[in-house]
């Protein structure tokens, strides 16, 4: 914001935010604190601090939960004596056996026959030529290991009522596993916080398909609320 608004091309008065995935959570998040930002709208929005510190739909157990910090903290003193850093999943998967199961790889290499829709549905975009990339953490690796660290101290978007007088819009696939994200937020400021949710759409299918998002619903947003 800093940056933008030293820019002569910039109206200070008319800056908005738009993001993606988890991304979005932190867009809503910097906006609540920074009123420079005047409107922020989101697609398909992922809050990383609860996916990484309470899994999907909140699954984690209070005891996964210890497990987990557990798990990390004794991470981080393996990768300052090596000098080097683990990968792991961002939301941490358990085995069997309830045990933290390591892995260096978000998606498999190549899709099981009994993937689950979610799965799958990333599958479909991160290891295909939809949105495949060789140094695409998603594509070809995992996350550093102790990156759910942080997002365990604080929770993204605490301060959302500090939008008042601003506006958020929200875009969320009906099919999508992360819609209830977008939900809960709405529910938290239902007087600034609007919800599109687009049928047909599962998450990943906000990231590029056209026939899908929304444009002419975001461009109103944004030529009312940044006018």
């Amino acid at each position: 914001m800093d940056f933008l608004g030293l820019q002569r091309i910039v109206d200070r008065e008319r800056i908005g935010a738009q993001a993606v995935c988890g991304l979005s959570g932190m867009a809503l998040t910097a906006a609540a604190a920074d009123s420079r930002i005047k409107a922020v709208a989101t697609a398909s929005m992922y809050d990383m601090s609860r996916s990484m510190s309470r899994g999907h739909e909140d699954f984690y157990t209070r005891e996964q939960r210890q497990k987990v910090v557990d798990h990390l903290s004794r991470q981080r003193w393996i990768d300052a004596e090596k000098g080097t850093y683990a990968r792991l999943s961002h939301e941490v998967p358990f085995d069997a056996d309830g045990n933290v199961a390591p892995s260096n790889r978000v998606l498999p290499k190549t899709l099981p026959a009994n993937a689950d829709p979610v799965l799958a549905s990333f599958f479909d975009y991160y290891r295909t030529e939809r949105g495949y990339h060789p140094r695409s953490i998603n594509s070809n690796t995992a996350w550093t290991a102790t990156t759910p660290m942080s997002f365990f101290a604080f929770p993204l978007m605490s301060n959302i009522d500090l939008l008042a007088t601003r506006k958020a819009l929200l875009v969320a696939g009906a099919d999508a596993h992360s819609r209830y994200y977008s939900e809960d937020v709405q529910a938290m400021a239902p007087g600034t916080v609007d919800l599109v949710i687009v049928p047909g759409a599962d998450h990943v299918d906000l990231y590029d398909r056209k026939d899908l998002i929304p444009f002419d619903r975001l461009d109103e947003f944004f030529t009312k609320n940044l006018a």
